[in-house]
Parts: structure tokens; sequence; C-alpha cells
């Protein structure tokens, strides 16, 4: 399984367990907007020569 797809899935988990609790709006949508904001703030922290280097090992693949 993918980084990717681990993500996916907890995001999805995070997202059905606040709809599910009985909390109140806001809160399930700053949970629903950290699920999705805190991966994408860490890549655009990375500088641009750690971007490549991610974007190739993603291309190459596993056992490469």
């Amino acid at each position: 399984m993918s980084p990717v797809q681990k993500y996916a899935i907890g995001a999805g988990i995070a997202v059905l367990l606040t709809l599910i609790l009985p909390l109140p709006g806001w809160v399930t949508l700053l949970v629903i907007l950290a699920a999705i904001g805190v991966p994408v703030a860490g890549y655009l922290m990375l500088d641009p020569s750690q971007r490549e280097r991610l974007k190739r090992s993603r291309r190459r693949g596993i056992g490469h």
C-alpha cells in the first residue's frame, strides 16, 4: 500500500468519526480541513530539491 493510500484512508476514517460522533459542526469542519491541510503543508515546506527527490522516488516505485 502506498503512502498516499494510507493518508487517504486515515483522512477518511477521521472524517467518518467526526460525522458519526455528536460534535458541533465547526469542530467537524476543522478536523476535515486539518486532515487535508497537514499533508499539503508538509509538502509545501519542502525545498525544491527535496520535492524533486520525492517525485523521483514516487516514479521509480518500490524495489527499483
